[in-house]
């Protein structure tokens, strides 16, 4: 059944879009992941260019989608896919600037939780503080993929920021103070929405830059350099694929 989503951001078959869904915030990577790892893959959405796709991986049925930036760009699409086209897993697929000093360009960092200055948990009149955090399943079976393929990880806890350049010239200093892997954009609004709707979501990230470092990827880099990302989210996705 073809649906467009209450937004108009997504127009697709119903039944093309698969359980879990792989969520780079470009659609290029989107793009990019169905063209080179995804067999027999169909682009299911063309609205604004945030381009999906829907193939298989190892015989499941896995599809990918752009995001955008930010949590009110995520979350639009991801409220949109869980809702109404019957998404059960979220793997968001991204790029973050590191803050610890073992932390270099290209790593693998897997969010376990997300602290946050965004507003987006604010509707749920949580009678405390919302702790942001991945679904367990998820994450230890991300873990455990990367660990089968050698790929080191980099497991615990990010920041998610609205503010890309912080009128704090201190933010973060006392990010990394706190125990912040990295910072980024998205993952804390997805946590809290999945939760939500108790629905399934982590994020994998991978390390475009560093902010202490001053080191940075290309833009072709941070869309095509990313595969080590790119094959644990595919090895976790498939578990929870039909």
């Amino acid at each position: 059944m073809m649906l467009t989503s209450i937004s108009g951001s997504i127009q697709a078959d119903t039944d093309k879009v698969a359980k879990v869904v792989l969520f780079p915030g470009d659609p290029l990577r989107a793009k990019f992941i169905a063209e080179n790892f995804l067999e027999d893959a169909e682009c299911f959405n063309t609205v604004r260019n945030m381009l999906g796709y829907t193939g298989t991986y190892k015989g499941k049925k896995i599809s990918v989608m752009g995001s955008g930036m930010g949590v009110p760009s995520a979350n639009l699409y991801a409220y949109e896919l869980y809702q109404q086209f019957g998404v059960e897993s979220i793997i968001r697929i991204g790029s973050t600037g590191a803050l610890t000093d073992d932390i270099d360009l290209k790593d693998v960092v897997i969010a376990m939780s997300a602290s946050t200055n965004d507003a987006y948990a604010q509707q749920y009149d949580f009678p405390g503080t919302l702790a942001p955090t991945a679904d367990w399943q998820l994450l230890r079976t991300a873990v455990e993929a990367g660990e089968d393929m050698n790929i080191p990880v980099k497991v615990g806890p990010v920041f998610t920021t609205d503010t890309f350049v912080n009128a704090d010239a201190h933010a973060n200093e006392k990010f990394r103070a706190m125990g912040m892997l990295c910072v980024e954009m998205e993952t804390a609004g997805l946590y809290s929405l999945a939760m939500h709707l108790n629905k399934k979501a982590l994020a994998i990230l991978s390390v475009s830059d560093h902010i202490f470092k001053g080191t940075f990827l290309t833009p072709e880099e941070i869309r095509e350099g990313f595969t080590d990302m790119m094959k644990i989210a595919l090895e976790t996705a498939v578990k929870f694929a039909d």
